[in-house]
């Protein structure tokens, strides 16, 4: 049984004054769209009948095919509390459809529920707790982004030092008005970078939950005349942004990651949880770090990680096992950022931990301790892989893999690698700063 029937929306569109209803989706890549609607519409809205040009959408349909349909997620209904008070705005956020009634393979909250699918059928359900890093800069005249900050915060500092205290409490107040359990808030390693976690839920709604994060974030940083950014590596020399993804399966209303038999409080199921995304981790890395710049928070002294390994007790790891046992197990994957499509994602985090309980795969051991203080020979003589180390060796990984095929599907699958190989040739291409300051003076 959902939160809202089509009944409950009805009637507070009524009482709530609100005049604008925004049906929000998301392209391949996880960017948010919307057709906006007038109250008038909103019953029509809510039985399915809401058209869009797919053509126009990167990634969706050709123009010979471009009919799209939005089927609203009532449980999703919000009214956003920085809108006007008379007339207010309220969004649903909606799967795609096809004319003839199927579900469109190129929606990645499609891709999701077939995952999430997939795990119910063997009797698993899927919880995310997400850690989402950003940077706060200041912006110019004309109200455009830079890269400029003023403060010398670190971790954990607080105001006066952090100056983006203020606009930080007014996100957190925000995302509780929407139904967002915030359980941290605090100033990040890096100056101007900044963290809020929100309470673990049910797989789709945590990434739709990411979504509104983000636009929440975005919204209340230019009310502050500031500019929020979560571009995983916007500053050279300094840590980058990540989104850690701390996952567990449930199974009948209890963790089936927890083992109190276990020396670590592991179950088996747990261990071949961690072996799949292992095995696969290479192939998964151009969605979990989707841009050219994700791969330049990806180097050795910035905390993030590189190696294919996991650890319950130290953090170089790129699997780490968090120290909460019991119904708090779970594991964190510690690669993504928070330019990832969530839906995608966490789609192919679930499904290659699904492959390795299906295949029973045995999990090499444990690495406790600092892996960048190890020699090659003790990385290579472990077995100890790296991450890709650029998008076009992430994407070729993904592009040879049937796994990748079969977890997002054909459609998604084909146009994600042209389009990233597409972006990674366009990189190519550019003439740099760093080129023109270290070659233009002495060739």
């Amino acid at each position: 049984m959902g939160k809202y029937t089509k009944a409950d929306i009805l009637r507070m569109v009524k009482e709530d004054d609100v005049e604008f209803i925004r049906l929000q989706f998301t392209d391949i890549f996880g960017d948010l769209k919307n057709v906006a609607i007038t109250s008038s519409q909103i019953e029509k809205a809510l039985d399915n009948k809401i058209m869009f040009d797919g053509s126009s959408i990167e990634g969706f349909a050709r123009i010979e095919e471009s009919d799209m349909y939005l089927y609203p997620d009532y449980d999703t209904y919000e009214t956003f509390p920085w809108r006007p008070q008379q007339g207010k705005v309220a969004r649903l956020i909606c799967d795609v459809y096809k004319p003839d009634g199927t579900p469109f393979e190129g929606d990645p909250r499609y891709v999701l529920k077939k995952a999430l699918k997939e795990a119910a059928d063997m009797g698993y359900m899927m919880n995310v707790g997400p850690e989402c890093e950003f940077f706060l800069f200041q912006t110019d005249e004309n109200g455009l982004p830079t890269t400029n900050t003023y403060e010398r915060a670190s971790y954990f500092d607080l105001g006066p030092l952090d100056f983006g205290e203020n606009a930080r409490r007014d996100m957190v107040l925000t995302l509780e008005q929407m139904g967002f359990e915030i359980e941290a808030s605090h100033h990040e390693v890096a100056p101007a970078q900044h963290e809020i976690d929100f309470k673990y839920g049910e797989a789709l709604k945590t990434a739709d939950s990411i979504e509104t994060f983000k636009l929440v974030v975005k919204t209340i940083a230019k009310k502050h005349g500031l500019c929020a950014t979560f571009m995983p590596k916007p500053k050279y020399g300094v840590c980058g942004s990540g989104m850690h993804m701390n996952m567990s399966l449930s199974k009948d209303g209890k963790n089936i990651f927890a083992d109190d038999n276990d020396k670590l409080g592991l179950s088996q199921g747990a261990y071949y949880f961690i072996a799949g995304i292992m095995e696969h981790m290479r192939e998964m890395t151009a969605i979990t770090n989707p841009l050219v710049n994700s791969y330049k928070r990806l180097v050795p002294g910035y905390e993030a990680p590189i190696y294919i390994a996991w650890s319950a007790k130290n953090r170089s790891p790129l699997v780490r096992i968090p120290s909460a046992r019991g119904a708090g197990t779970r594991v964190e994957l510690r690669c993504p950022d928070p330019t990832a499509n969530p839906y995608l994602a966490m789609a192919v985090c679930l499904k290659a931990g699904l492959d390795g309980i299906k295949r029973q795969l045995p999990l090499v051991p444990s690495v406790d301790s600092n892996i960048f203080e190890l020699t090659r020979e003790e990385k290579k003589a472990r077995h100890i892989e790296s991450l890709p180390a650029n998008l076009r060796e992430a994407v070729l990984c993904m592009r040879d893999s049937e796994f990748m095929k079969e977890a997002l599907g054909e459609h998604i699958f084909t146009r994600y690698t042209s389009a990233k190989l597409d972006e990674w040739n366009e990189y190519t291409r550019q003439v740099t700063d760093w080129e023109i300051s270290n070659y233009l003076y002495k060739v």
